[in-house]
């Protein structure tokens, strides 16, 4: 018989959660002068126009992630990714005589995933627009989830040079969205019969003079624009014990964001006999889980240390939190519960962790994984609105902060139509506000609905997707069944056929949900929690969903959200996704 547990659960309020979500510096391929591409396998799915020509043509310049790269006979918006093998050595900057275009119609400031989201839509609404990315990072746009989660269990020795790592299905694949030929390069860019998109890595953009329309880079170059999208991302948060504690203990502190973070990481892993990690939420567990499973290998001490009573307890309802907490220990991670840090030292070759309850921790290494902070840096020379309360930009339903400006991904402070003011640090609202950023840079006018989604895998066998505000301060109630085979992350990369489960997402609104016509079965009390389904509550409607090892069902959770209906009995609208059919 299938088993089944329905939980009401309160917990004590909490504050904002945010997942540090992985960022990273990639090698740039060297180019012969931005000339000669490297030799690079095809895109592995396409899913935007061919570029077409014509005397209408609209230039972009997306300030974010690039690189300067070779030209293309023709161009064509299929933003999949792809997977350049860094075989050439690698450039620290931009060859000082490159010349910068001077205008762009479009300006997008951050060259992250909304940046790369947002040139998909540009040139798929305008498939001769001209687009230049600019970023001070030395790296092409790339996707970050696998620094925490598939990189780390490849059996790759080079995988720290090569960045391209099995998904939990077997298929392998790149970190990188698109190698080098995809992109033109910024010289040819005003030339370039059907438009395309360059990349201008090592660049900052350091002012904006909104009424001037234009910024200034860290070169004193200027760039004029028509319209600007700021996707400048975050910088993660140190803990200020640390910050005090000297050039000895920060040397010895990981910030754990960017490629080279991981490279690093990876490095002082095999070099040290301990590493404590500092935070509970998704990088912190994340990493844990990581590091967790190499130290069975090997004679490194894999700490995880957090103020909460579990692991994810400001997402998880309390008893799914331990249950979590109970499976990171599994994973050969020593993990200390409410734990605040009092002061760091070092000490004898070992820094020191005095925790405010006495308690005395000695490692090797620390990674701070306790949130991000959104990058304003230009919200005084653009004179732009920063929220108090959840911090990044304030913009309103169509991602606008003002008349020719908007702002997407983690730096994006938004009015949710659906659920209010909100402010999302994950990979695919990223991909969901870019890519309506983009539309709406081109005339579409469109407001905030697609509810993005994000997950978390502790590993090939625990997973979950989310969607909404999954706040353990709110009302929860939970319906789980016996789960199966089947039921984990590496199957469902083996149905969907990506790793990247966001990739996979549709804007469906399942209005052809039917519930499952199997009873519900009887409650029993158990701590096995197979497979379920979380739902938030505030005023009694559901304003968040946790799918907890069921996957590719993100539209039913979606529309229930959409809805935002009251529902008398929860277990009936736990049916719509089918989790006691096995």
């Amino acid at each position: 018989m299938l088993t089944c547990r329905t939980v009401w659960k309160k917990v004590a309020p909490l504050a904002r959660t945010s997942s540090t979500v992985c960022r990273q510096n990639v090698r740039r391929a060297g180019l012969n002068n931005g000339r000669i591409p490297t030799h690079v396998p095809a895109a592995h799915m396409s899913s935007g126009l061919p570029g077409g020509g014509g005397d209408n043509l609209k230039y972009a310049l997306l300030v974010g992630a690039a690189t300067v790269v070779s030209p293309l006979s023709h161009f064509h918006a299929d933003l999949a990714c792809c997977s350049p093998p860094m075989q050439n050595s690698a450039v620290d900057s931009t060859p000082a005589s490159l010349k910068v275009p001077s205008h762009a119609s479009y300006l997008l400031i951050g060259g992250g995933t909304a940046s790369f989201a947002a040139a998909r839509s540009i040139r798929a609404r305008d498939p001769g627009a001209r687009v230049l990315i600019v970023t001070d990072e030395p790296d092409l746009p790339y996707m970050r989830p696998p620094l925490s989660k598939e990189l780390w269990f490849s059996d790759d020795p080079s995988v720290t040079e090569t960045l391209r790592f099995k998904q939990w299905n077997g298929k392998e694949r790149s970190i990188y969205f698109q190698p080098p030929s995809f992109y033109i390069n910024p010289e040819e860019l005003d030339s370039a019969e059907n438009g395309g998109v360059a990349v201008l890595i090592g660049k900052k953009v350091v002012q904006m003079d909104v009424r001037g329309n234009k910024v200034k880079l860290d070169d004193n170059t200027e760039i004029s624009y028509d319209k600007c999208l700021i996707a400048t991302g975050g910088i993660p948060r140190n803990l200020q014990v640390i910050e005090r504690a000297g050039e000895e203990v920060m040397k010895r502190t990981t910030l754990f964001r960017k490629i080279e973070d991981f490279r690093s990481l990876d490095k002082v892993s095999r070099n040290v006999k301990s590493i404590t990690i500092i935070g509970g939420g998704f990088l912190g567990s994340e990493l844990a889980c990581a590091l967790g499973r190499r130290s069975i290998e090997s004679d490194l001490e894999v700490i995880q240390m957090f103020p909460e009573k579990g692991n994810m307890g400001k997402v998880l309802p309390e008893y799914l939190s331990n249950w979590t907490t109970e499976k990171v220990k599994k994973e050969g991670v020593k993990v200390i519960t409410e734990a605040l840090v009092k002061s760091v030292t070092y000490k004898d070759d070992k820094l020191e962790i005095q925790l405010k309850d006495g308690r005395l921790v000695k490692t090797d290494h620390i990674v701070t994984a306790v949130g991000l902070e959104p990058n304003v840096d230009l919200a005084k020379s653009g004179g732009l609105e920063v929220d108090s309360d959840f911090g990044g930009y304030r913009v309103n339903a169509e991602l606008q902060a003002r008349s020719n400006i908007w702002v997407a991904g983690d730096a994006a402070c938004f009015y949710d139509i659906r659920l209010g003011r909100r402010r999302v640090e994950h990979h695919d609202h990223a991909v969901v506000s870019g890519r309506l950023a983009g539309e709406n840079m081109t005339g579409a006018s469109k407001p905030y609905w697609h509810q993005s989604m994000f997950w978390s895998d502790l590993g090939p066998d625990v997973g979950y997707e989310a969607i909404g505000i999954v706040d353990s301060s709110l009302p929860t109630v939970a319906v789980f069944a016996k789960a199966t085979a089947k039921d984990t992350p590496k199957a469902a990369t083996e149905e969907s056929g990506t790793g990247i489960r966001s990739e996979s997402e549709t804007e469906d609104t399942a209005t052809s949900a039917v519930a499952s016509a199997t009873p519900a079965p009887v409650m029993e009390k158990r701590d096995d929690y197979g497979k379920g389904v979380i739902f938030y509550l505030r005023d009694k409607v559901v304003v968040g969903i946790i799918l907890w090892n069921v996957f590719n069902r993100m539209p039913i959770a979606r529309k229930i959200i959409k809805d935002g209906e009251e529902h008398a009995d929860l277990n009936e609208v736990a049916k719509l996704f089918n989790i006691h059919e096995d």
